[in-house]
Order: structure tokens, then sequence, then C-alpha cells
């Protein structure tokens, strides 16, 4: 049984409300990142101080067409230099916005033009790529939605960005960011939960209402199970990528990182709630809430169609692919005993001392050298072994990926994969992106101490 939406995990922290701080963002053509604040506690607490895209929590969201261009001006009013990744789009590499291995970060006070077209529809976001597990706890981020040249049939399209706070007891950001406990445990995993910037968010709805619901999971380091009343209907995309065939929602679990859109209808009676629910180990909270207040239609729409497909290389047969093995190891109750660290052999605790708990193939940090280098149109077979006590949600960008299964099934196209302590997983592609690109584990402390690796197409 659900109770009460949201508070501080553990704390007294009374029940508010924020107003909506998202709009469409079609026609600006900046991205100002800046100090802000933020009513992110109930009002009778005092505002967050946080970093904001155009002075917004989250950013504003970025909507186009498939097939057009996104053209944003990042202007840098921080205290130190950014970049801007746009996470999931399958985009040129000098846009992908990585330091050091797509361009140059962006020192205060400079401007950089991002300008990429978008080949896929879907739910993408933005979010930096240098100090991210700094610079995203702090409040950057925003969602980029696609739509399909001919969009479905639904009463309204609503992006809900899950965002996760460590706040002090004054509802300002705790200053542990990049702490080593995070960094080798699970991540900064924070005590207050927000959609679209409020710990109380609801929107009106109606009996029988078709609601395209856009799910994208910010956070640092927490994952999310979520769990539906008073709506049924259908996922029909993970990551951005629609599915062959809707599936039925179950719990929904979202890595950071990971999205998906669903098609409702709104079942709950009128003057009842519909609620999507976060399970955490204390209990299920109301995470966001459409209270019923009439009637859209007197029946359900007709069932729901897949999307369109986007134009992803098809996986053909896997026995003359490039294969490749990536092992992880290391974090709290691991068995790492050293690692490469620029060159040289380093044992775990001056790893730690320098801030580093994993590595991948023995090295922690990017390499030199690539994990893969593949020619363009290649396709790739890696096989990961997750020799941790830890989940990793592990981000292959410039391209999407399926699972493959044991018995040889492919599972969905995805840009973000879970794969679960002292387990193992496969995944394949085709690379046709030509670049350098990232790979890596999405819970961003576990990047910034080991967990990164390249891999170079073309």
């Amino acid at each position: 049984m659900a109770v009460s939406r949201r508070r501080f995990l553990g704390t007294a922290l009374a029940a508010g409300t924020f107003p909506a701080m998202v709009r469409s963002a079609g026609d600006i053509e900046s991205l100002r990142a800046a100090p802000f604040v933020a009513q992110l506690a109930p009002e009778d607490y005092p505002a967050t101080p946080v970093w904001a895209y155009e002075g917004r929590v989250p950013g504003p969201e970025i909507r186009v067409r498939q097939g057009e261009r996104v053209i944003r001006r990042l202007v840098n009013d921080l205290p130190q230099p950014t970049t801007i990744h746009w996470h999931g789009v399958r985009l040129a590499n000098g846009m992908d916005g990585v330091p050091d291995l797509t361009q140059s970060v962006i020192p205060p006070g400079e401007t950089f033009d991002y300008d990429f077209e978008v080949p896929d529809a879907g739910t993408f976001w933005y979010h930096p790529h240098h100090r991210t597990w700094e610079q995203l706890a702090r409040g950057l981020s925003g969602a980029l939605i696609v739509e399909e040249r001919r969009p479905p049939e639904t009463d309204a399209d609503i992006t809900l960005v899950i965002s996760d706070w460590r706040l002090a007891e004054d509802a300002s950001l705790h200053e542990s960011f990049g702490a080593l406990h995070d960094r080798a445990h699970g991540g900064r995993i924070g005590n207050w939960v927000t959609v679209n910037g409020e710990g109380n968010w609801s929107r009106a709805s109606r009996r029988n209402e078709r609601l395209r619901l856009r799910l994208i999971n910010t956070a640092n380091g927490r994952i999310l199970s979520l769990s539906l009343e008073g709506l049924a209907g259908r996922v029909v995309a993970l990551d951005g990528m629609p599915l062959e065939t809707p599936g039925v929602p179950g719990e929904i679990v979202l890595a950071p990182g990971q999205r998906v859109d669903l098609f409702l209808d709104v079942t709950a009676a009128e003057g009842g709630e519909a609620t999507i629910r976060s399970r955490e180990r204390d209990g299920t909270y109301v995470l966001a809430g459409f209270p019923v207040t009439g009637t859209a239609r007197s029946a359900p729409l007709g069932p729901v169609d897949a999307l369109p497909p986007n134009p992803v290389p098809a996986l053909g047969d896997l026995a003359g692919a490039r294969r490749a093995t990536l092992a992880m190891e290391g974090g709290a109750m691991g068995r790492l005993e050293a690692a490469l660290v620029d060159g040289a052999r380093v044992p775990i605790r001056e790893m730690a001392a320098q801030g580093l708990a994993w590595a991948m193939n023995g090295v922690a940090s990017l390499p030199e050298t690539p994990l893969l280098d593949v020619g363009l149109g290649e396709t790739v077979h890696l096989a990961m072994a997750n020799d941790t006590a830890w989940p990793h949600g592990m981000h292959l960008h410039g391209h999407h990926f399926r699972e493959v299964r044991p018995g040889g099934a492919f599972g969905p196209l995805r840009d973000t994969l879970l794969v679960a302590p002292r387990s193992a997983a496969e995944i394949a592609f085709v690379a046709d992106n030509p670049g350098d690109w990232l790979f890596h584990c999405h819970m961003v402390d576990h990047a910034a101490s080991g967990m990164t690796t390249w891999i170079r197409v073309g």
C-alpha cells in the first residue's frame, strides 16, 4: 500500500507544493548554465541553491520532429568548465560532449554551439559530461523530445523528469559530492526525489483519457522501481527506441539514464486518483499523481499500436561479429587488489586515495587505447562480467544495442543496460556511427572512479 507523497526519507519534512517550471523550448536558441535558486523542498523550507539551464529545474524541454536539427549555444556561467552530452542521440561524434574524447571543455564565460540532426524519434535527455558526479547532482539536466513525423493519437504527451537530490536539513544541497563512500558503493543516493522539479507533482486527468508518459531517470545513482495504480496500457519504447510489440507494464525498473515511454488510459474513477509509485527499502511512495476530475469519453480508445521503428541497423548473424570482453571489478566488498592507473599498477588502497574504486579489464579510468577499434559497419558482440557487489548501468554513446540473451535471442534496443551484481550480460550492435565513443557506467560516481572505456569506429 502506497503512503503519502515522497518526503525526505527518514526525516519529518512537511508536505508542500512547487509550481511547474518546464515548458517547451523550441524557440530558445541558447542554454545558459548558471547558479540558480529553486524551491525544491516544501515552501516552509528555504529555497535550494542549484545549478540550472536557463533558470529552470529541470532545464527547458527541447522538442523537435524526427529528422530536424537541434541547434543550441551553451553559455557557461558556472564557476567551472562544462559540456553537454545529448544522452541516447545517435549524433555526429563532435557533438557528443565528452571532454578529451570528442571536444574540449568549455571554460567559465565561454560558449559552444551544438548543432546536430536527430535521426530517431523518442525520449532523450541532456546533461553535463564534465564533473558529471557534481554538475548533475547540482541540477543540470533537461529533456530532449523527438516527436514522430506523424505522432500517434493521445490526449496529452507528458514528460516526467525524475531527479534525486541529497539535501541537508536546511534544504541546501549536501556538499558530499564525489565522496569515496558513494563511489565505492551504489553512488550518490539522495533523500529527496522530484518530478519536474516538484516533490509533490500532480496533474488533473479525466477517466478514459489516454496519456503518453515519458519517464526519464536523471539520478546520479538511484535505480527506480515504479508501479502504476489507476492507469492501464502498454510500454511502447525503452531508451527512446520503439518496442516491436508493446508490453504490459508491471514493475518498471529504470537505471540512471534510462527512459520509458508508456501509452496509458486513466482507469481510476472520477474523484479518485491515478498514481505512479516508487518502491523503496522503507515502503512505497506516490511519485506522481493524476487526480481524476471528469470523464474524457465513455470508453477507452482502441488498442495501442507499436510506434514506427527508428532507422537503427538490424543485427544479423553474430557468427562473424567482432568480439570483446569487459570485466568489471572493484567497489566495496569487491575482490580488486590493484589496477592500472596511467599505465602503472596501483594497489587498491592507493587507488582509493586518488578517488578511484573500480576497474574495467584491469584499468581504472579512461584507457589510452580503445576497448575495440572496429571498421564502419562492423557488428560488435561484447560480453560483460560484473564481478562486483553492485549493479552497473552500462551506457554506450552514439549507438543503440541489443542484449544477447541466453539461447541467442535479442532483447529490445537500448543505450543503457543494468547489469546485476555477480552476473554476466552480452550486448551486440552494428558500429555504424564513426568516431570515438564512450562506454561507461551511468552511476556517474562509478564512472568518475574508474568505470569508463571507449570504442573507436571507422
